[in-house]
């Protein structure tokens, strides 16, 4: 009887919204530095591992379905075409895309990078990240310049999709 008497009086509802404040303000922004590492970790594992591992798939993928263009990109010695260069960037946005929301979501909101550092990508309501706000976030990403919006405490990737990246350690 005493807690519904406390909440009727709103004296609970304040204690709640308090408690609630109180465990938005516990979390401290990673740096402008984490976040770059985080960025360098990051991109260094798509492009050395992850690319070359989708390099080989595709490579596999194509001898089966499409052996001419194949044929064309190994008679090119190394000579940058329209669609070798086209082919190029949609497997880098892929890689982009697959790995941030599979580590984030996966780990929690931790990449590679994340670990090394001691951060990692929450939402803005303190909650874990779901599959959408990763797959959005990762989306964001493939913006034009985006890169650029790390020299402010909030990029656009997580103002676009209400997450940030907080030390987690």
């Amino acid at each position: 009887m005493e807690t519904v008497n406390e909440l009727s009086s709103g004296a609970g509802q304040r204690d709640l919204l308090a408690e609630e404040t109180d465990n938005l303000n516990q979390f401290v922004y990673a740096s402008q530095g984490q976040r770059f590492l985080n960025w360098l970790i990051d991109n260094m594992l798509m492009r050395f591992g992850l690319s070359y591992l989708t390099g080989m798939a595709i490579g596999l993928l194509l001898s089966v379905i499409a052996p001419d263009f194949l044929s064309r990109i190994a008679v090119s010695e190394g000579r940058m075409t329209f669609d070798i260069l086209l082919l190029s960037v949609i497997v880098g946005y892929f890689n982009y895309v697959v790995y941030y929301t599979l580590c984030e979501k996966l780990f929690k909101g931790y990449t590679l990078g994340k670990i090394i550092t001691g951060t990692k990508a929450i939402r803005q309501d303190g909650n874990e990240l779901t599959f959408k706000d990763a797959l959005l976030r990762s989306l964001s990403r493939c913006v034009p310049f985006e890169v650029l919006s790390g020299f402010s405490t909030l990029t656009w990737h997580d103002s676009w999709t209400d997450t940030m990246v907080v030390k987690a350690r």
